[in-house]
């Protein structure tokens, strides 16, 4: 196992650290493919004969364990290095396509939920957060940038993946053999590609910076720190918590359209002169994926300049504003309703790589690949909630007869009132005492040992 120990990967003098973000996208881009899930929906539906809450089962453990495993391993990711990290993701994410292949070809759907789900769900653990840590290290001048440029791709996986499934399940077919196939051709396609972050990735020798670049406190943005806190530590404040609450209702008012979009953009429209075709939801997929997409690079870039506060009071603010246009102008125009939940969704991505920065405008550097893998359990809290909230909203209202936009109106109530909560929350959100500070000599000491430290980073990672 030599080659995936964080020795080997530790960057030669002249290193491009532009070789990075490929390495994370090549990561990212894979395991984004959840965001394709609804593609897979309704062929599960009907091939499985389950209901639209079973069939979106598979993606909410999914996102559960993420959250779960980027907590419980952020600690050993770090320890072990980026390499290691995006091995053990390659591994589980292709095999949970191959588990939930031989799920539907046996029509076992619990089999699907345990693949996908359970050991998928530990590839997008670990995948999404290996890269996190590194990129920080390497663009510390831009980190909302660096990281945005990486968790774009898990934004973007499925502008890619959306098409590429819905051709398979044409040429295979939409029955379990044709939807096992293309779980098969999945799993193996992932597997080659995540492939190159792992031979790519580097980390950046001890006591790196880039030229003309010195650690400095922003003077406008209080928030900002060069002290370091410890992920122990970091769970002890108000400040992390206050950022969970943000990030859970960001997340929970986006994860909910984007994990049912194919169908609820022909359910919004059904009763219309001008229905939504199943080619045509397919593209608001994409649509959607292009805006988490680019959501995630650009607002996470702009943060760079505003300031992590002001970017999310735009996420959060705007976003309740946007549910409440959808909410009062119903089915009167495609174009808005494609407008404004593309703008959401370019806030929920946004969210997404915005976090990590603003984790270490709080924490600092010192271990904050660790305190974000906390801070996603937040994600597995909303991964459960949103689809539960819309899926579950939306089979009730059918059975009582509603139609339309009459199925999502108290679901996107609720979205709406989640991201007031989280817009209290962020304003909240105070610079870290002092108590909770490292020491100095701790933060920065270089010969601690796994023994000696109850909570290391590798020396060389430091």
């Amino acid at each position: 196992m030599g080659f995936l120990d964080r020795s080997r990967i530790i960057a030669e003098p002249g290193w491009n650290r532009w070789l990075i973000p490929p390495a994370a996208l090549a990561i990212h881009f894979s395991i984004g493919q959840a965001y394709s899930w609804s593609v897979f929906k309704t062929p599960l539906e009907d091939s499985l004969d389950i209901s639209g809450t079973a069939s979106a089962l598979p993606f909410q453990i999914g996102i559960l364990v993420l959250g779960l495993s980027a907590a419980f391993g952020g600690t050993l990711v770090e320890r072990k290095g980026p390499r290691w990290a995006m091995f053990v993701a390659l591994v589980a994410f292709s095999s949970g396509f191959l588990i939930a292949a031989l799920g539907v070809a046996t029509s076992s759907y619990w089999l699907v939920v345990l693949g996908y789900g359970g050991i998928g769900g530990v590839g997008l653990g670990i995948g999404y957060i290996a890269p996190v840590s590194t990129l920080m290290k390497w663009f510390p001048d831009r980190p909302g940038m660096a990281t945005g440029t990486a968790i774009m791709g898990f934004g973007g996986g499925a502008l890619i993946a959306s098409p590429w499934s819905t051709e398979m399940l044409k040429a295979f077919g939409s029955d379990t053999s044709g939807i096992a196939q293309a779980f098969l051709v999945h799993g193996l396609a992932y597997a080659a590609f995540m492939s190159l972050g792992v031979v790519l990735i580097r980390v950046p020798p001890e006591g790196w910076r880039p030229a003309g670049w010195t650690p400095r406190d922003d003077a406008g943005n209080k928030l900002v720190t060069t002290a370091n806190v410890s992920a122990k530590n970091a769970v002890k404040t108000p400040q992390f918590w206050l950022l969970w609450v943000v990030l859970c209702m960001n997340v929970t008012a986006g994860i909910g359209i984007l994990e049912k979009a194919a169908p609820m953009i022909q359910d919004f429209f059904q009763d219309t002169d001008s229905p939504v075709s199943a080619t045509a939801a397919t593209g608001f997929v994409a649509l959607l994926s292009l805006a988490n997409m680019a959501g995630r690079f650009v607002w996470s870039s702009v943060s760079d300049v505003v300031g992590r506060k002001n970017i999310y009071r735009v996420y959060l603010g705007v976003g309740a504003l946007l549910y409440l246009t959808i909410m009062l102008e119903k089915d009167s125009s495609t174009v808005l309703f494609v407008v404004s939940t593309m703008v959401i969704l370019s806030f929920y991505g946004g969210g997404f790589s915005t976090a990590p920065a603003y984790l270490k405008d709080l924490f600092g550097t010192y271990q904050v690949g660790a305190i974000h893998g906390r801070l996603l359990t937040a994600w597995s809290v909303a991964g459960v909630a949103g689809p539960l909230i819309v899926d579950s909203i939306a089979d009730a209202a059918h059975e009582d007869g509603h139609t339309g936009p009459g199925l999502y109106s108290f679901s996107f109530s609720l979205m709406m009132g989640l991201l007031v909560i989280g817009f209290i929350a962020n304003e909240l959100v105070r610079p870290v005492n002092p108590k909770f500070h490292e020491p100095e000599s701790a933060s920065s000491k270089e010969s601690a040992t796994p023994e000696e430290d109850p909570d290391p980073i590798p020396a060389e990672r430091r």
